[in-house]
């Protein structure tokens, strides 16, 4: 494994090629073979999740042939959808079970909304940047995600009418964990959040909140009002 997993933070500034016809199942299946349990993913649910949803449906046309790819790719905004196997392996950091309430902040895409449909009760997902919240809760509903509830807003201060939550996925790297994001846990509950390139988890214990460190990643900054901390 690389030292640094390259995460939100890479764009691909290149000339795009056109979209070419693929078996975009076949390139599921070595993705999560070579990218994702290859380096050690092994809950079965997230390994299903990450074969079923179409990877491709989530990037812009430019950049379709590249869907399946090691690396994140440009979504626009300045933003980008993470590598493969970054998504697969906060999802089974935050150990969603099939009845469980999520909150994902950073919705970009909607790829990982998706792949926390396929394994949660609900789903909840805030993006800060309007055109792509617009593009992703138009996405989601074309895939059939209907239930996952959107929002455009400012992700730091959470879903509070909607929580507790059994889970939280925050897809930008704050400078320090957001306090409403903790205190939304449900009791058991985890949150996984990528601080100043460390990946934490944060699981709640009733008042008292711990703290694992994972690997290194790289994410873009979170903006709003994590920039005024």
């Amino acid at each position: 494994m690389q030292a640094v997993l390259m995460t939100a933070a890479l764009l691909l500034g290149c000339a795009e090629a056109p979209a070419k016809p693929a078996d975009y199942a076949a390139h599921r299946e070595a993705m999560v073979r070579d990218q994702i349990a290859a380096r050690g993913v092994r809950d079965a649910r997230v390994l299903a999740a990450m074969r079923k949803v179409p990877r491709h449906e989530y990037v812009p046309p430019s950049v379709r042939h590249k869907a399946y790819e090691d690396h994140p790719l440009p979504i626009g905004d300045d933003q980008t959808i993470s590598q493969p196997y970054i998504v697969a392996r906060m999802t089974e950091l935050a150990e969603v079970k099939p009845a469980a309430r999520v909150l994902e902040v950073g919705t970009g895409s909607g790829y990982q909304a998706a792949i926390l449909a396929e394994l949660a009760g609900e789903v909840y997902t805030i993006e800060i940047v309007p055109t792509l919240a617009r593009t992703a809760a138009q996405t989601l509903r074309a895939q059939g995600y209907e239930r996952v509830r959107t929002r455009t807003g400012d992700g730091w201060r959470g879903w509070p009418e909607a929580a507790p939550f059994d889970a939280i996925l925050v897809t930008a790297s704050p400078d320090e964990v957001p306090p409403a994001l903790r205190d939304q846990l449900k009791d058991g509950g985890r949150l996984v959040i990528p601080v100043k390139d460390e990946l934490l988890v944060i699981t709640r214990r009733g008042t008292r909140f711990e703290t694992a460190v994972h690997e290194p990643v790289r994410f873009v900054p979170m903006t709003g009002e994590a920039q005024k901390r």
